[in-house]
């Protein structure tokens, strides 16, 4: 897993951030600087701060203490989606509620290329059938995203996908 951390600013005349986000990221087999796919459920908003008096050191230790206290419970959950097959037409009826009864907050656009990734994926890693390849197709297909709109959505897809698939688990 790897660490990463976003920040936005409103550009006022301090030019310091305001609100900062911390997430974790899986390997993948990418180029050297991405990071790969989020890990659904792992964005943690860490401040919205309006002040010059933004402390990075701060807003990181925060971050990374609260990622901490939920990193085993969110290791369990990875290797449970690792080891649980999907059907493909389980894999489909998720898209389609996804994007077409609109109940994941993520442009309709998307739904062909999460389909895509997750029938045809980039990488060997998520070609098994499983619950865990599916959100890494959804978080693949995010990346066509602006950097805001990807962060919302990542964080309304763990959300989206822990009601759907905790009752099947």
């Amino acid at each position: 897993m790897r660490f990463c951390c976003s920040f936005s600013s409103n550009f006022s005349r301090a030019l310091v951030p305001d609100r900062a986000a911390c997430c974790l990221s899986e390997r993948t087999a990418q180029g050297p600087r991405q990071f790969g796919n989020i890990v659904s459920g792992v964005f943690t908003p860490v401040l919205a701060k309006h002040s010059k008096s933004f402390s990075l050191i701060d807003c990181i230790s925060v971050g990374v203490d609260r990622m901490q206290r939920n990193f085993e419970p969110m290791r369990k959950q990875v290797e449970t989606w690792q080891r649980s097959e999907l059907t493909d037409v389980t894999a489909k009826v998720v898209i389609y509620e996804a994007f077409v009864e609109e109940k994941l907050e993520a442009p309709k656009h998307l739904a062909r290329t999460v389909h895509d990734l997750y029938f045809e994926p980039k990488y060997e890693e998520f070609r098994p059938r499983t619950i865990w390849s599916l959100p890494n197709a959804f978080t693949s297909a995010f990346k066509e995203l602006e950097p805001i709109p990807q962060f919302r959505a990542t964080a309304k897809l763990g959300e989206f996908l822990e009601t759907r698939f905790s009752q099947s688990l």
